[in-house]
């Protein structure tokens, strides 16, 4: 099982090279992760973006792409959609965000003619965190695309981050369906719903996983405080590896919070695409980008 994000990289050079399209590549951030995952071997890099800019900050950071696809398209929007387009086609294996925003790497994903999204998918994101002091990864959605997730949407959420922690090596992924307490009441939405889809684990419905909720935040990551509750006959409460937040505001201070205050180190992608998208901030150190690289270079197919 891989329980350190460094891990993840190690697991991803065994498996090979994937091909790396990167949207809008002229960021000195990206490259340097591009070049740091090219070095590890876990992929290989085609950039889409003003070549002059691109070849610039490679020289200015030391950066050798002697042996990368760099395609020349000085406007951002055809840049994303060409990266897309290779994805799309089978050119390369997973897509990732340079310098772009958010809204125009999405806008590209979800083209109805050459995007990355099938009829009917739920597009979601999913991270990947390492906590400082726990012995084990947490797994965590959705914390930047679905604003306020309905039943349906949580089910399918709930496939994305077993499918996501097994890919780490977790063969009966524990989930946590996070509200504000362990109590079931009918005026709080969430813990209604998070009974429901605890029950629906419980029949096998989710497959080799273990569902619970509702589950608070503090109950899911530590058993003190499960046993401080007296939360009885949880086998998730205090060692949850997947975390299903009840909306995004929710789970994006959670994330925000893990990383800025805690200390914490992340991995982030987008899922229910057609190949993994990697998404993070243009804010993101190049060691984030790297791990968040890797960790779709192991979910790709």
């Amino acid at each position: 099982m891989i329980t350190k994000l460094s891990q993840i990289v190690d697991e991803a050079r065994q498996r090979g090279a994937r091909r790396l399209a990167v949207a809008c590549a002229a960021d000195a951030h990206t490259l340097e992760a591009v070049a740091a995952a090219a070095a590890e071997g876990i992929v290989s890099p085609i950039l889409y973006g003003n070549s002059d800019t691109i070849i610039d900050i490679c020289n200015r950071e030391g950066i050798d792409a002697s042996g990368w696809e760099i395609i020349n398209e000085k406007n951002d929007s055809s840049a994303v959609r060409m990266a897309v387009a290779a994805v799309s086609s089978g050119k390369a294996d997973v897509l990732m965000k340079g310098l772009i925003s958010t809204d125009a790497y999405m806008r590209g994903i979800l083209d109805k003619e050459c995007g990355l999204l099938p009829p009917k998918g739920i597009l979601s994101h999913v991270s990947v965190i390492e906590l400082p002091g726990r012995d084990r990864l947490l797994t965590v959605a959705d914390v930047a695309v679905i604003p306020q997730p309905d039943f349906k949407q949580k089910t399918t959420l709930i496939r994305y981050l077993i499918q996501t922690a097994k890919t780490l090596g977790i063969d009966c992924p524990k989930v946590a369906c996070i509200a504000p307490s362990e109590q079931v009441l009918p005026s709080v939405p969430s813990s209604v719903e998070a009974c429901i889809l605890s029950k629906m684990g419980d029949r096998g419905q989710f497959g080799n996983a273990v569902i619970d909720g509702p589950l608070s935040l503090d109950v899911a990551l530590w058993k003190e405080a499960a046993e401080i509750k007296k939360v009885k006959g949880s086998t998730v409460a205090g060692a949850a590896d997947c975390l299903l937040f009840p909306n995004i505001e929710s789970g994006n201070v959670f994330f925000k919070s893990a990383t800025h205050l805690g200390g914490s180190e992340i991995a982030a992608m987008v899922v229910g695409t057609k190949a993994p998208c990697v998404l993070t901030s243009r804010g993101d150190t190049p060691t984030t980008k790297l791990y968040s690289i890797a960790l779709a270079c192991l979910s790709a197919k």
